[in-house]
């Protein structure tokens, strides 16, 4: 199949994604326009398509078991709490690196970076009008820290990337802990150089009861019980999915919390969450299938080599292709490693290292206008239109430090 009629089918799904189509659909069509263009026949386009799905299948079912330990998170309250409690322990003077700090462990511990931002955004509007900063400051902060904390959890991005390259999730999480470190420090510089830029917060919002909240050691238990179980494989050989490690964690958590009475509305809500992504997944599977059986890896490959891109750049720079095309850390992260794993692996470059660095480099773009998340962190903060376009180079910058240090430490360490 032609280079053409993958880019083809990629750029209609992209343009129809930007005027609001509904995604998944957007995608499934770009697929079948994109086969066909190619120069394969119709039931030949429909058989990669589905092919393409099957390839991500493994990783929708873990995104949908994930989907209890992220509504234990949120609807229990205990992601509050956990926000809460940092930005009270670091205090007002530390409070952008707090917000990034608070963004970056929900997104660690396997909540969405849009959820994280959206938890952590009443917090923050009411600290901004408190110490006059900017409301871009603020939501850059809770941005950087997402993207930093989500290059290291368990979320789809991660698994997806994990999946397609065969590699063990907690090592590809692992690996990737020094760059979301170092993340989470230059958000914290970038986001203190916009504090006198843009608008300044002049509303707060009241988002829930003091009381109705669980304590911190309770709120903490859920995840720290998952990291431990995802853990057990690198440390004593004792391989637990995560398709098990995520929920587990989730029902110990509100057992911990004594909330059980809010696990049907967690589990529903958490299994909400997810069938979105996994919907979307599906449509990615099918213009993964396409992209995957053209010849376009071949001319982005080729293109990298004239461009004399060592072969470790390969797995960055098709993360951030991907992550511009989707505006999405999943679908890019899920498409560039269904497509580039193969050729990566070929070169020599470990499993490990090459599901981090596409993670990684999934980050750089994946905030532009034509995805949910642009929008979803605006509407948060209730930043207006020109301003959240002006956070577009900051966002970028932060996933560019990420993506370039996960190549450092894979080229050194992996």
């Amino acid at each position: 199949m032609t280079a053409f009629g993958a880019i083809l089918g990629l750029i209609i799904a992209i343009i129809l994604i930007i005027k609001k189509a509904n995604p998944a659909y957007s995608l499934i069509l770009g697929a079948v326009i994109g086969g066909l263009a190619g120069g394969v026949s119709l039931p030949e386009t429909v058989k990669l398509m589905i092919d393409g799905i099957k390839d991500i299948s493994p990783a929708i079912i873990r995104i949908l078991t994930a989907g209890v330990l992220a509504g234990v998170l949120i609807k229990t309250g205990a992601a509050i709490k956990i926000a809460e409690t940092i930005i009270e322990k670091l205090g007002e003077k530390r409070a952008l690196i707090a917000l990034a700090l608070s963004a970056f462990i929900l997104t660690a511990i396997g909540v969405f970076v849009d959820v994280a931002v959206i938890t952590v955004a009443p917090i923050a509007l009411a600290i901004g009008k408190k110490l006059n900063l900017s409301r871009m400051s603020i939501l850059l902060a809770m941005i950087g820290g997402g993207k930093s904390g989500n290059i290291i959890s368990p979320n789809p991005n991660t698994i997806a990337a994990a999946e397609n390259f065969g590699a063990s999730l907690p090592s590809v999480m692992w690996a990737n802990i020094i760059p979301a470190i170092i993340g989470l420090i230059a958000t914290g510089i970038i986001a203190k150089s916009l504090i006198e830029k843009g608008e300044k917060i002049t509303d707060t919002i009241i988002h829930h009861e003091e009381t109705q909240l669980p304590s911190f050691i309770g709120s903490i238990i859920g995840p720290i019980v998952t990291i431990i179980l995802l853990a057990l494989r690198p440390i004593a050989g004792i391989n637990i999915d995560p398709l098990i490690a995520l929920p587990v964690g989730g029902l110990i958590g509100i057992v911990a919390m004594k909330k059980t009475k809010y696990l049907k509305e967690s589990m529903e809500y958490g299994l909400n969450r997810m069938t979105g992504v996994a919907i979307l997944l599906v449509g990615t599977g099918t213009i993964s299938g396409i992209i995957k059986n053209s010849t376009l890896k071949d001319v982005i490959l080729d293109l990298l080599k004239k461009a004399n891109v060592g072969e470790q750049l390969i797995a960055p720079i098709s993360g951030a292709l991907m992550s511009a095309a989707t505006a999405s850390t999943t679908a890019g992260a899920t498409i560039a490693s269904a497509t580039f794993s193969g050729a990566i692996l070929a070169a020599g470059i470990s499993a490990v290292a090459g599901a981090a660095m596409i993670n990684a480099g999934a980050t750089v773009l994946d905030h532009l206008p034509h995805g949910s998340f642009f929008h979803a962190t605006g509407g948060a903060t209730n930043v207006s239109l020109s301003e959240r376009m002006k956070l577009i180079p900051y966002e970028s910058a932060i996933g560019l430090i990420l993506a370039t240090v996960s190549t450092i430490v894979a080229i050194f360490i992996y």
